[in-house]
């Protein structure tokens, strides 16, 4: 469809009624001339209030007029035609043509229109023509033509239309539309530059993102988040050294949030964690005075009960509690941050004639060092277990199978004030996410026996680097004191993580997953404010 044809059809409704003088009680507009159905203007920066009710045909052209507000043509119904060509218009607003009832032909080519919103056109069940020629439009938001039942010829052309998500739509539109559409080419992204939009594949899922969005701010700040599950239900585990407690938070299921189940009294706690043994629910607390306790869920009471004091005679300033289970026994460390403690291995022993059920030191480890975290993991069929340090190297003991003891195996160089360290797999590779509060924090692979890094990260001030997956998406949070929460998004042709977003947590200490009914969170305990729960949502972008 020409631009010249559309001009025949203007100048043939002009002719044809040219010779007919209007109404003489209306008084032609300036830089305008009227006929008895038709007004032509040139030049005019302004649209006329209202027309005598003959006219049917209303061409504002080379003009400088700006905007088309809601309702500016309702005094005009008889209108069949509308020329806005070549004018300064930028913004096309919702319910612009309302009180049209009788439009068929509606131009509005060569103006400066970067924005139509999803109303424009709303009403105009009449119009046939429609032109949006040599505009600025890079996108068209969605069903913008769902009212123009009668629509037979379209023309986009001359417009840096994008072919992305956003306009996924007008994408499926023009495949499936009746009405003869110009060529449609895209003008970016770069790839896609000078391609037809109406014969691009649309893949499935390509325009499906996902977000974090806030669920719940629970007003406890903690220093540690556990998740674990007992009969179907969600707990969590928090260390608050505010309030000398462990608190349990349970997930309700109507309400669709956590409350608060249990409280554990202590002393300084600065750990809480969960391990399930047998019929044994169990949450070990550490404090910095009054030493460690083991804590059992009794059910009759339904409250965790004092199960066990844990001995720590060589531990001085607990900082990090790691479970795991080994060759089927169970264990834990705690690790000791202070120059005069040790870290020390628990292993779990149930021998109630003896009447020894519960956790006792096994294995001290890497005396005078500061540690700060650690973390178990199994590679090549062998065991692991790996500390981090502020003062050192993180370093990697291995265990020992003849010995049942772990050994010094190595250290993970170009590593320094490591404060965190977590295990994750992806594409069946083993990583770990070292949190480094000075420098950068790292991303390493584990390659030729060894951690070697992959990726850097800015990370001043981080506190934590975690990993954690929903569905098929990868991601790394990056938590400090001095700075929104990045969250990372895994590049599986780059094989690195990209940033995705922002999220705001006060002083974040972990971010740990938890699906429950059938939705995805994140819960975030904040040392210094509230923490946070976040719900992991998958977002339509062509919408």
């Amino acid at each position: 469809m020409a631009s010249a044809k559309r001009w025949l059809i203007g100048f043939a409704l002009l002719c044809l009624h040219g010779a007919t003088e209007p109404k003489k009680n209306f008084k032609c507009p300036s830089g305008c001339s009227c006929s008895k159905e038709t007004i032509v203007c040139v030049g005019t920066s302004q649209v006329p209030r209202s027309i005598p009710s003959e006219i049917n045909s209303l061409s504002m052209v080379n003009g400088s007029i700006a905007e088309i507000t809601g309702g500016m043509f309702s005094l005009m119904p008889s209108l069949q035609l509308l020329l806005l060509n070549g004018n300064s218009l930028t913004t096309i607003k919702d319910d612009a043509f309302s009180g049209l009832p009788h439009l068929e032909y509606l131009f509005i080519e060569g103006n400066k229109i970067e924005t139509v919103t999803k109303n424009a056109f709303r009403g105009l069940r009449g119009v046939t023509h429609l032109s949006l020629a040599n505009n600025k439009m890079r996108f068209l938001p969605r069903d913008l033509f769902s009212d123009l039942d009668s629509l037979l010829e379209l023309d986009l052309r001359g417009n840096a239309f994008q072919c992305s998500c956003e306009n996924k739509w007008l994408m499926t539109w023009l495949k499936n539309t009746n009405a003869t559409v110009s060529d449609v080419f895209c003008a970016g992204p770069s790839d896609m530059k000078g391609k037809r939009l109406n014969d691009l594949p649309i893949p499935p899922g390509e325009c499906i993102s996902t977000d974090f969005v806030r669920h719940q701010s629970i007003a406890i700040q903690s220093m540690s988040a556990d998740i674990f599950s007992f009969k179907e239900d969600i707990y969590v585990a928090m260390a608050a050294p505010n309030t000398n407690s462990c608190v349990v938070m349970e997930w309700d299921h109507i309400e669709m949030n956590f409350r608060k189940f249990d409280n554990i009294t202590g002393k300084s706690v600065v750990g809480c964690k969960s391990v399930l043994i047998d019929s044994h629910v169990l949450i070990i607390v550490t404090q910095l005075f009054g030493g460690s306790h083991l804590y059992r869920f009794d059910e009759q009471q339904n409250k965790f009960t004092n199960f066990q004091t844990i001995e720590v005679f060589n531990i001085s300033k607990p900082n990090d509690i790691e479970v795991f289970q080994m060759e089927g026994n169970w264990y834990f460390m705690i690790v000791d941050s202070s120059k005069a403690g040790m870290s020390t291995l628990y292993k779990w022993t149930d021998q109630p004639d003896r009447n020894e059920t519960g956790f006792y030191s096994y294995q001290f480890l890497h005396e005078w060092f500061r540690d700060t975290d650690a973390e178990y993991v199994e590679v090549d069929g062998k065991s692991y277990l790996i500390l981090a340090s502020r003062s050192q190297s993180p370093v990697l003991y291995l265990w020992n199978k003849s010995t049942l003891k772990f050994i010094l195996h190595s250290e993970i160089s170009n590593v320094d004030d490591a404060v965190a360290v977590r295990a994750f797999r992806l594409e069946d590779e083993l990583y770990l996410a070292m949190t480094c509060y000075i420098g950068d924090s790292k991303v390493l692979k584990w390659t030729n026996k060894q951690f070697t890094e992959v990726q850097a990260l800015p990370s001043r001030g981080a506190m934590i680097l975690q990993p954690f997956t929903f569905a098929d998406r990868h991601y790394l949070a990056l938590g400090s004191d001095y700075s929104f929460t990045q969250i990372y998004l895994w590049d599986s042709e780059t094989k690195t993580f990209h940033k995705f977003k922002d999220i705001y947590v006060q002083s974040p200490r972990a971010f740990t997953a938890v699906t429950t009914d059938r939705r995805n969170f994140i819960f975030s305990p904040s040392f210094k404010g509230k923490s946070m729960v976040f719900e992991h949502v998958f977002v339509d972008l062509s919408l």
